[in-house]
């Protein structure tokens, strides 16, 4: 099959989020046909280039959400007067919508799918998504909507819905700098509304659209699904709408502009999750926050992220417990790993077993914060713990570490993990704990904070504790410290189970069979022509226009007696075999 692959700020760029999944899942589903989708989000991840690319992809098309294609010409310069009565009212409709107060920022959590009734939530959830439909008609019969969005027009009608009656409390208070700032963040937003993709050679060319995230992302599925009917696939390991939460608290934006934004990505999330066939949450903590935002909970499957086994074999299968002494920590450094309840919990750990030693194996995340914060961790542990002499002659040293992968203490990260015996994550903020797969692929029994996924990757392999919370911490890596025996069994179940759920074949073999499933319950109806483009008579089979699902997926759908699901059986036929319409036959 030919697979839509819609990726943002990632794959097949070098760097990015995304990136190597991304990878693994196309390079391990060889058979099927790929076309790469990708928004950018900066002009040095264009710059870097892409990875190498396997022969399976035909082609790749991409877009920048960093820059604007503005050459001065004000707005209506190219769009006649009918053009632009309808993007008064496609815009207005989505500008009221995002400022009513009703169910702010949580369309459809509390409407049809959750209750069965439809409500005023569902009204509104259909509203934006008419509007949002009727921008895209629109950009595509005009040619886009780059400066009609950050037009004095689309300023002065998001002010109106603003001081309409029934606005968002927040939102009633936005000046005009407020809605310049939101009026530029959703046009970014709607970038994708303006492409050129959706034609019978792009996106209405493929039988399936695999969106890596929510959010932008995901817009071009949501707009092949609605001029060709294809079917959306959505995976996210991280909640865009999530992620979204969180950076608007660190951005300086006014709380104006913070609520009309997450009132917008709320209800593009709930969206998303309307239109898509199946959606695949990496994990529990993720999949709360998608039924939380309105998925249906018969779209969710669980579909934990494919990591590379091979590089943590060899430790994994010694029998070198590693420095019985030695704690490890790996990650990026950046406050919400939150080291410094680490470097206290240590303090406390040094009181019950002097000879411990603390390795902090990362570097910090990008921007300036993260490296203060690395500069303030170092003060912390040199003021905790001055450096130590075995004797007077003797060279002191300090407890705590802090080296980064490619030095000669680690200089591969399979080697930093086979130095200690424990593995700690104290974490305030997590989603999928990578670090922590990381140690159980290499046998280490580990410590962690109770945050995001990590009771449901541990699994009762490991110690979990609360997060903030040194002396829990402490009690902890000291409780195993002192036994062997218990960090051995728990590192090899650890281990075990990590190769269980984990790993990149099951992974893949988990999207070979949804893709399979999506496409034979939702197969894209297109008419058959020659290279003419006249039509082929009998170009598609007779059950192609019957309705019912005639295909049986591999793992898909409930089965019945006979081996197949429920769905690829006509409900009459259940009962003795034969269709209703042939019994009345004789046959």
């Amino acid at each position: 099959m030919r697979i839509g692959l819609l990726t943002e700020g990632g794959y097949p760029y070098v760097s990015g989020e995304a990136r190597l999944w991304c990878d693994r899942l196309v390079r391990g589903l060889g058979q099927h046909e790929f076309d790469i989708y990708a928004l950018s989000r900066s002009e040095r991840q264009e710059t870097q280039g892409w990875i190498e690319l396997p022969p399976q992809v035909n082609r790749v098309r991409t877009a920048p959400l960093w820059t604007v294609d503005d050459d001065g010409t004000a707005f209506g310069a190219g769009y006649g007067r009918r053009a632009r009565r309808r993007f008064a009212e496609c815009f207005g409709e989505l500008a009221a919508v995002m400022c009513d107060s009703g169910a702010a920022g949580t369309a459809g959590a509390s409407g049809a799918g959750a209750s069965g009734a439809y409500g005023a939530a569902d009204e509104l959830a259909d509203r934006f998504g008419s509007a949002l439909y009727g921008l895209a008609e629109l950009a595509r019969d005009e040619g886009g909507l780059v400066d009609a969005l950050r037009s004095e027009v689309a300023v002065r009608t998001l002010e109106r819905a603003c001081r309409a009656p029934g606005a968002l409390r927040a939102a009633r208070t936005a000046r005009v700098p407020d809605l310049l700032t939101v009026a530029g963040l959703l046009e970014r937003a709607l970038r994708p509304l303006s492409l050129d993709w959706y034609d019978d050679e792009g996106l209405g060319a493929v039988d399936l659209c695999h969106a890596t995230s929510g959010g932008p992302a995901a817009v071009p599925g949501l707009l092949a699904e609605h001029f060709s009917g294809v079917p959306l696939l959505v995976t996210e390991y991280g909640v865009q709408l999530r992620a979204h939460y969180l950076a608007a608290g660190d951005e300086a934006l006014s709380a104006p502009a913070r609520a009309l934004l997450t009132s917008f990505h709320g209800r593009l999330a709930a969206e998303v999750y309307k239109k898509a066939t199946i959606i695949t949450p990496g994990n529990t903590h993720a999949r709360r926050w998608q039924e939380r935002c309105g998925a249906e909970r018969a779209k969710l499957r669980t579909v934990y992220p494919g990591m590379e086994v091979a590089r943590f074999a060899e430790v994994g299968e010694r029998e070198d417990p590693g420095d019985p002494d030695t704690l490890l920590w790996v990650g990026r450094i950046e406050p919400a790993k939150d080291l410094i309840s680490l470097l206290h919990a240590f303090a406390e750990i040094r009181k019950e077993e002097p000879k411990a030693r603390l390795r902090i194996v990362g570097a910090p995340a990008e921007g300036p914060e993260a490296a203060g914060y690395l500069a303030h961790c170092r003060a912390l542990a040199a003021q905790l713990f001055p450096d130590e002499a075995a004797g007077v002659h003797a060279v002191g040293d300090n407890p705590v570490s802090f080296e980064e992968i490619g030095t000669p203490e680690a200089p591969e990260l399979e080697d930093a993990y086979a130095a200690g015996s424990v593995v700690v994550l104290s974490s305030v903020v997590e989603g999928f704990p990578i670090s922590l797969v990381e140690a159980m692929f290499c046998g280490r029994a580990t410590v962690s904070t109770d945050v995001g996924a990590v009771v449901e990757v541990i699994g009762g392999t490991g110690l979990v504790v609360p997060p903030r919370n040194p002396r829990a911490l402490a009690e902890a890596c000291v409780a195993l410290l002192r036994d062997a025996g218990r960090r051995e069994r728990l590192g090899a179940a650890a281990r075990a189970r990590a190769l269980e759920l984990f790993t990149v074949e099951q992974n893949i073999e988990a999207f070979r069979g949804i893709y399979l499933e999506i496409v034979s319950h939702c197969p894209v109806r297109r008419e058959a022509v020659d290279d003419a483009g006249e039509p082929v008579p009998f170009g598609n089979p007779a059950e192609a226009y019957l309705p019912g699902r005639w295909a049986f997926a591999a793992g898909g759908g409930d089965t019945g007696s006979g081996g197949a699901p429920s769905w690829a059986v006509p409900v009459a036929a259940q009962e003795d075999g034969r269709p209703e319409q042939l019994k009345g036959a004789g046959v």
